[in-house]
């Protein structure tokens, strides 16, 4: 798991910053914070992105089926954690080529809830937006929501310059609230379509809709305590009552209300639970909910995280360890092995453990770049091969992955091969969104290639595109 890597987290705000972030966000703390989210430029905003393969593939297996109960391509399709307490979800258009919509997901939300159904409930609410247009058209209303207030804004600047401040003033404001007015009503619309849509995603893959009504239902419930609950004209969201209302009758009508989730489900979710307190919960309140007494292979999970961070790595072994004896074909044990050993210094020890998650799961791209990483760390100039071996692997699925980039970097400088470094180089800041460092590397990388060979061709595809980036950004 990587943990608030400024590296690694530079990927997705890097991306972000290629386009303006226009979202659909499952709860907003306030109808202003869904508007900024519409209309900020998406470097303004702070995500804190955590790149993990348990926890991304576990939500995945929730999302692959809504997905295609809604007719979309699960490949377009892109699921990313955010480090956030906050219980939050939220579908943003992509900027990512090959992507069409993003679906973030707090980190918040899977250590507050209670089970998988709730989970996939959020999800094919969210799926609801994607299928039903929303991101597209929620830009869309945001522009014609602001014809009032630009209306008022004239009215009330001619207003004061002919001395009447306060009903110049008063007009402005008039504009500003028919403006939030307006886009709220859309919104709430949307909110609610998403909803229904999401029970039929629900219906069809023969799962229940109760987990999303729990969910409405715990909010309600803050909400009714809260001092600063908003009502229905500044809300962004449907009155949580009918909203509520609406759903139950949608599920009490289905044959699916009362589907369980399969034991199976109910162990991945502990098991990624167990592991997010492990690594953003403070070492002692991980101890205190995962107490020695219990045994439990999620216990051992968390407390084994809670001791590598304290740090008692003899604690942190013994338990990661323990897991591994009970079940030594699970690649996240390895992983966690391998990551305990790299950042105690030893990333020669730390090879086996992550070479066996590779072998466990040779698909999954993070374990190939933490094992790179773990032998390019060794200043082994014998292991930079292989290192860069298995970062290529990794890069045909991860190519805007910062990190791999630095890393394919590092093994070719390791081998000597200074053009290739410099291309590996000009790829990094070319994906971090640096278009004049990406124009520099891959210019040094370009004069040094074989013209005419695929990495020349590749060198100059990244000139191409960053300079058309720069000129782009100077008409801005």
């Amino acid at each position: 798991m990587t943990r608030r890597d400024p590296i690694m987290r530079s990927l997705r705000n890097a991306i972000l910053r290629k386009d303006t972030w226009r979202g659909a966000a499952f709860f907003s703390a306030t109808a202003f914070a869904l508007v900024g989210a519409l209309t900020q430029p998406a470097h303004a905003q702070s995500i804190d992105v955590v790149r993990d393969t348990e926890i991304e593939r576990v939500l995945r297996s929730y999302e692959v089926p809504i997905l295609k109960a809604a007719g979309i391509d699960p490949n377009t399709v892109h699921l990313f954690l955010v480090q956030d307490p906050e219980i939050n979800a939220f579908a943003t258009q992509s900027p990512v080529a090959g992507n069409e919509e993003d679906i973030f997901v707090n980190t918040g939300t899977l250590m507050q809830l209670k089970k998988p159904n709730q989970i996939i409930g959020i999800l094919a609410h969210e799926t609801g937006h994607i299928a039903g247009g929303h991101l597209v058209r929620s830009a869309d209303a945001m522009q014609k929501a602001s014809i009032p207030m630009l209306i008022g804004m004239a009215v009330g600047i001619a207003a004061m310059a002919m001395g009447a401040g306060e009903a110049g003033m008063g007009a402005i404001q008039l504009g500003q609230q028919a403006a939030m007015s307006q886009f709220l009503a859309f919104s709430r619309v949307q909110e609610a379509t998403a909803d229904q849509m999401g029970v039929t995603f629900l219906n069809r893959t023969h799962q229940s809709a109760r987990g999303m009504v729990e969910v409405f239902e715990k909010f309600a419930n803050d909400n009714a305590r809260s001092a600063y609950y908003n009502k229905d004209f500044v809300s962004d969201h449907p009155a949580d009552r009918e909203r509520i209302d609406a759903l139950q009758t949608r599920v009490e009508a289905s044959p699916y209300k009362d589907v369980p989730d399969t034991p199976e489900q109910i162990k991945e979710f502990y098991m990624i639970q167990a592991k997010l307190a492990g690594f953003l919960s403070k070492p002692d309140e991980v101890l205190v909910r995962y107490p020695l007494s219990d045994q439990s292979d999620e216990a051992h999970y968390a407390r084994a995280m809670a001791y590598f961070r304290q740090p008692d790595m003899k604690k942190a072994l013994e338990e990661t360890n323990a897991l591994i004896a009970t079940n030594p074909k699970n690649p996240y044990f390895w992983e966690l092995l391998g990551q305990i050993y790299v950042e105690m210094s030893q990333p020669a020890k730390g090879i086996g453990p992550y070479q066996k998650s590779v072998d466990l799961m040779p698909d999954a791209p993070l374990l190939r770049i933490s094992l790179a990483a773990a032998q390019l760390a060794t200043e082994n100039t014998q292991l930079a091969q292989p290192a860069l071996n298995n970062l290529k692997i990794a890069l045909v699925q991860e190519n805007s992955n910062t990190f791999a980039w630095y890393q394919a970097a590092q093994a070719y400088s390791d081998l000597g091969n200074k053009p290739m470094a410099d291309l590996a180089t000009a790829e990094l800041h070319y994906q971090a969104g640096d278009m004049r460092g990406a124009l520099h590397f891959a210019d040094a990388a370009s004069r040094k290639l074989a013209k005419g060979s695929t990495d020349w061709q590749h060198a100059n595809d990244i000139l191409a595109a960053a300079a058309a980036a720069n000129v782009q950004a100077r008409r801005r």
